[in-house]
C-alpha cells in the first residue's frame, strides 16, 4: 500500500488533499477501502452541507458492511462526487484519484491529521 506524500490522513482513514483556494478533496484510503471489500453504495454530504470535523457526514455500503464517512475537516462541502454514487467501484479502484468523495471549503483543520509515513505506521 502507497499512501500519497501530498496528502493528509485520518485516524478514520480518510484523507485530504491541500487546500487550493481554500477547498480541499476529500477520500477514503486505501486501506480503508480494502478493508471495506467491494463499495456497492455512496452517501455523500450534498452541497452547501456544512461538515464537522470528526463527525459521520455520509456512508459506504460494501458487501461485507456499512461503515459511516467521518469529515476531516470542518466546512462547507462545494462539490460532491456524482461519478461514485453512479459507480460506487471507483472508491475501491482508484481511492485516491476518481475515488475521491467530497470537496470542502474548509473553515477549520484539526490539528492531528497525519503524514502518509505516519498514517502508514498507524494502519499497519
Amino acid at each position: 500500500m502507497s499512501n500519497p506524500q501530498q496528502l493528509r490522513y485520518s485516524k478514520e482513514h480518510e484523507w485530504l488533499s491541500s487546500a487550493e483556494d481554500g477547498v480541499s478533496t476529500v477520500g477514503i484510503t486505501e486501506h480503508a477501502a480494502n478493508a471495506l471489500g467491494d463499495v456497492v453504495y455512496v452517501q455523500l454530504p450534498a452541497v452547501g452541507d456544512t461538515v464537522t470535523a470528526g463527525e459521520t457526514c455520509g456512508e459506504l455500503e460494501s458487501t461485507k458492511s456499512v461503515s459511516d464517512l467521518y469529515s476531516p475537516v470542518t466546512g462547507q462541502v462545494v462539490e460532491a462526487n456524482q461519478d461514485v454514487v453512479d459507480d460506487p467501484s471507483l472508491v475501491n479502484s482508484a481511492p485516491f484519484e476518481g475515488g475521491w468523495l467530497f470537496k470542502v471549503k474548509v473553515a477549520d483543520e484539526p490539528g492531528d491529521l497525519l503524514s502518509a509515513d505516519e498514517y502508514t505506521a498507524f494502519a499497519s
